[in-house]
């Protein structure tokens, strides 16, 4: 009998797999194994956000909402993005609300790319840069962003990296999974250079909130840049309701109603009742979250200076909840060295190399879970390298 064909796009089938979630998935099966990989924070969503749903629930709200999302959470993103980003938008028809970042992203890249264009993203990154913009059937540009500057934006690499038909820069400060930032003037050279050459900015700031040295600045803040920028952000990180899946974009209408049309057709709208919560959180969720960065923030400083201890030399990120330290000291891959890890210490780190080519030689370590945890993994990470 003749064997079926195989039916899988070829755009689909040479996507790799998650790197984070592959050792996730092992750690999980291992008894007494302590995850580094998820970058999930370890608090349960704050009462009165998760008391907003139940009382969402109670009073039935159980429907769908407008493909953009509940006008009110678009008027409470419109207030919180103008008081601490500087940016006003339109809640009317330049915000979308979406099922977390990585959706609204998507609908970003599939509103503006056309078959080849090319679009640039500093590495390392989230692993859903390049993956997503090849499903949108656009050409990845990566530009490097390096260890000696703590990974922080350079827009030299920038120049050097800019090819003819580059249409857009997605980019990530704080980012995952350095934890590198980027300054006002290093943004503000961005901006030049995105006017000079006609291009786009998708800047995604999940992490903004999590900034534990200077103050946070949006590229879209910058003169000519609104009409210019999409920008994404979302609940998940800052006020740990990654299960909620709300993210949302503000960008010009046009933008927006492209957006819109890939998000309509694929999903409809966001779950109204995560919605309702995510209104509490923007009104009402301000001093949780603050608790919750001084306890990253404090995690941070234990588990980077543990690691430059240890011999796993690493910068002291200025945001997210990532450490990422190196390990070519040690003369192995970082697949090699996380797997050496995992098995001898059970510790789940996520090898470098799964946020790009320029990750490799450093492993990605979330101090998103708890002290104790920390402890403990660190302690282990020690006692395995002694006998290696």
């Amino acid at each position: 009998m003749k064997e079926p064909k195989d039916f899988v796009a070829e755009h689909i089938r040479d996507l790799p797999r998650s790197g984070i979630r592959a050792f996730f998935a092992i750690a999980a099966t291992m008894e007494d194994a302590i995850s580094l990989g998820i970058g999930e924070p370890d608090f349960v969503t704050p009462w009165h956000i998760r008391e907003a749903a139940i009382f969402a629930l109670e009073k039935g709200k159980t429907s769908y909402t407008d493909n953009l999302g509940l006008k009110r959470l678009r008027s409470e993103i419109s207030k919180y993005v103008a008081k601490n980003y500087g940016v006003s938008y339109d809640p009317a028809g330049e915000i979308m609300v979406g099922v977390g970042v990585s959706e609204v992203l998507d609908c970003a890249l599939r509103a503006i790319i056309n078959p080849n264009d090319k679009i640039m993203y500093h590495e390392p990154c989230f692993v859903s840069y390049s993956p997503s913009i090849k499903l949108c059937h656009g050409i990845p540009v990566p530009v490097k962003t390096r260890a000696e500057d703590n990974f922080a934006f350079n827009i030299e690499e920038v120049r050097k990296a800019w090819q003819p038909g580059c249409k857009a820069i997605v980019i990530n400060f704080p980012t995952n999974p350095t934890g590198g930032v980027a300054e006002a003037d290093q943004l503000k050279a961005l901006a030049d250079f995105a006017r000079e050459k006609d291009m786009l900015v998708i800047s995604d700031e999940i992490y903004s909130e999590l900034t534990y040295e200077g103050k946070h600045v949006s590229i879209a803040s910058f003169d000519g840049m609104k009409d210019r920028c999409i920008f994404l952000h979302g609940f998940s990180k800052a006020f740990a309701m990654t299960g909620f899946r709300i993210g949302y974009a503000c960008a010009p209408k046009g933008i927006i109603d492209g957006m819109m049309k890939a998000h309509q057709y694929a999903l409809m709208c966001a779950p109204i009742v995560s919605q309702e919560a995510a209104i509490e959180a923007l009104v009402n969720g301000r001093e949780s979250m603050e608790r919750m960065r001084e306890q990253y923030c404090r995690r941070r400083d234990f588990i980077v200076g543990r690691f430059n201890e240890i011999g796993m030399d690493c910068h002291l990120p200025k945001g997210t909840f990532y450490a990422f330290p190196c390990v070519k000291k040690f003369g192995m891959s970082s697949m090699d060295f996380a797997t050496k890890i995992l098995n001898d210490a059970k510790v789940a780190v996520v090898p470098g190399s799964a946020f790009g080519e320029s990750g490799e030689g450093f492993v990605r370590a979330s101090f998103s879970t708890s002290y104790e945890n920390l402890v403990e993994a660190a302690d282990r990470i020690e006692a395995a390298i002694s006998k290696w």
